[in-house]
């Protein structure tokens, strides 16, 4: 059957599935946004890269970056590192995306954790244009975390504040997203490899070394895996997803 649905039906499909993660981007847009603030930094900086990087860690980092003597060539590496799964989510998304003529560069662009986890694994019904479903959700998604930024940068430069140890936010989200996949997920083997393989890279590399060898490991053990892991989704070709806590 060929997608029937019209835009709306589209929107109308994504809103929901995307609606609890834009209360909680636009929270966690506030305090990127008040945390970019108390740097120093002006009210349309935090909105400024709400647009033009839309990556909730790096925004924590190039904010924290900024302030001091900037150095492009050390800001790409550290940005490089704190994304690198993206290159992994993109791996995934090369089927999904196959096809979706002018709609792909914003849908690479905006391919952030959360619309990764909706857009990868939710049930559309075949009346309902998938590529306007995945667009609206990464559109949702983008809209709200540039609303919390920008409040945040307006706030935080009306009320400076001094905020201590404020980018734990994005270590508290990511470990609801484990808790929450761990709940929707058949089998633990991804994230039990993922546990194991991130203290392992840590006891090798360090702090500031492990994510990228982290995820090399990650990437050779699944690659081993697939043919179980298929075997144990074989029902629906991806873990359901109701948006509720994506990641």
């Amino acid at each position: 059957m060929q997608p029937t649905g019209t835009k709306t039906a589209a929107f109308r499909q994504a809103l929901p599935l995307s609606f609890p993660i834009m209360v909680g981007f636009i929270f966690l847009g506030i305090t990127c946004g008040m945390y970019a603030s108390s740097l120093g930094l002006p009210w349309w900086m935090p909105t400024f890269m709400s647009i033009a990087i839309f990556g909730g860690s790096a925004e924590f980092v190039v904010a924290s970056m900024l302030p001091g003597v900037f150095d492009p060539l050390t800001t790409f590496a550290v940005i490089l590192v704190v994304q690198a799964r993206h290159l992994f989510y993109g791996l995934s998304m090369l089927k999904p995306f196959a096809g979706m003529g002018r709609k792909k560069p914003y849908l690479i662009y905006a391919l952030c954790d959360e619309s990764f986890s909706i857009n990868y694994g939710a049930h559309v019904p075949e009346r309902i244009d998938r590529g306007w479903f995945m667009l609206f959700v990464s559109l949702l998604n983008q809209a709200s975390w540039v609303l919390g930024c920008t409040l945040g940068g307006v706030f935080g430069n009306m009320i400076p504040l001094d905020i201590e140890g404020i980018s734990f936010a994005m270590t508290a989200l990511c470990v609801v997203i484990f808790l929450d996949q761990w709940l929707q997920e058949k089998s633990h083997v991804s994230s039990l490899t993922g546990l194991a393989a991130s203290a392992l890279a840590l006891v090798l590399f360090g702090a500031d070394g492990f994510l990228i060898p982290a995820m090399l490991i990650i990437l050779a053990v699944m690659a081993v895996l697939r043919p179980r892991l298929e075997s144990i989704y074989s029902s629906d070709d991806a873990p359901a997803a109701d948006g509720s806590g994506a990641a």
